[in-house]
């Protein structure tokens, strides 16, 4: 059993530093007032000291825990086992860390959970709180609303007029969902396909809803038998192309809403005998490299950022803790082909006082599918 060492105080820093005991405050606390000259000598001796602040006398100070919770309404199995949530939350922890504020995750998988995650974030534990993945009669919106945390949304939000009820404008970050999906679908027919099948992701999320509306522009009145209603999933693909082969057997060309459906909806085409892409043509949605380079064959697919979409997230969150006076906002005027309003998406640009949401851009990337 050893002795441990004391820990330095306060009254130590400012010792070292030749200053007082308040000068040191404020610079640990991040306050202004004090000549540069200070705050370098202040800065030396936490560094020599190893001084670490204590975070509950902290907390009074500055009234911020420089904790933010990301709340990602979906069961812990299905976070766990799709990439797309882990490059996001790699985006969110680099800015989180970057800033010195710790994330906390916290996942829904019932109406107990929402209950909890409520409770936890009007209990003032975290300044603020990230959200993704909502469905369109998900409770949580209302429910952190409720518990006055300053939150942005990852994903257009699906409220009609872009805001919470009795709240103000809402912040989010998004893809291009509906122009990435025009995109695939006439990468398709540039390739002489005239029978373009769609899987869907679930139709309660905005992303999914969005891809299927850009399916639509190109395809116009299409025939209802080649849209399948998914889930997101691998399996899901899977049950959705055998569903299309069943009642279209002469299909051409199929656009798969993510790439997780694509890999699922390719394991099918083998089964059935059919060649890709000679016999059908194969794009996905995401670009997640885990899996796009590695399907058989390569997946042609649309790009979105989702790294960057998470980092942008927290840039968003961070700007307006750092400014509590200003508001959220989503503009007006609706983006391109009347999908969401579209903002410059360079990190720099992206301000949560400008009143408007971020829509990245989206790019397709050809490999061997299609």
């Amino acid at each position: 059993m050893t002795d441990t060492a004391p820990r330095p105080t306060l009254e130590a820093v400012a010792a070292r530093a030749g200053v007082s005991r308040a000068t040191v405050s404020r610079v640990v606390n991040g306050g202004d007032g004090v000549r540069e000259p200070l705050v370098e000598r202040v800065r030396r001796a936490v560094e020599e000291l190893g001084y670490v602040p204590n975070q509950a006398a902290r907390s009074l100070v500055t009234r911020r825990h420089d904790a933010v919770a990301v709340v990602i309404a979906e069961p812990e199995a299905r976070v766990f086992a799709d990439p797309f949530f882990a490059l996001q939350l790699r985006g969110i922890s680099k800015e989180l860390t970057a800033h010195d504020n710790q994330l906390v995750l916290l996942l829904t998988e019932g109406r107990d959970d929402h209950a909890r995650v409520a409770r936890y974030l009007a209990g003032g534990h975290v300044d603020g709180a990230l959200v993704f993945s909502l469905h369109l009669d998900d409770p949580l919106p209302g429910l952190i609303q409720g518990a006055g945390v300053p939150t942005v949304f990852g994903g257009r939000p699906g409220w009609s007029d872009g805001r919470a009820a009795d709240t103000g404008p809402t912040v989010y970050v998004d893809s291009d969902n509906r122009g990435g999906a025009r995109d695939a679908v006439r990468h398709l027919a540039s390739l002489g396909r005239t029978r373009i099948a769609h899987i869907t992701g679930p139709l309660d999320q905005t992303s999914a809803a969005d891809r299927l509306d850009g399916y639509r522009d190109v395809m116009g009145d299409t025939d209802p038998g080649l849209v399948a209603e998914s889930d997101f999933t691998p399996a899901g693909g899977e049950r959705a192309m055998r569903d299309l082969l069943d009642r279209r057997p002469e299909l051409d060309a199929l656009f798969a809403a993510n790439d997780l459906t694509a890999a699922g909806a390719l394991r099918v085409l083998r089964e059935r005998g059919l060649r890709v892409p000679e016999d059908v043509a194969v794009v996905g949605f995401d670009d997640m490299l885990p899996v796009a380079e590695q399907t058989d064959p390569p997946l042609t697919t649309v790009r979105q950022d989702i790294e960057e979409m998470g980092r942008l997230m927290a840039r968003l969150l961070l700007r307006r803790l750092d400014r509590p006076g200003t508001g959220q906002g989503a503009t007006d005027e609706d983006g391109p082909g009347g999908g969401p309003p579209t903002v410059p998406a360079g990190p720099d640009d992206a301000d949560a006082g400008a009143g408007a949401g971020v829509v990245l851009p989206t790019t397709l990337v050809r490999r061997a599918s299609a």
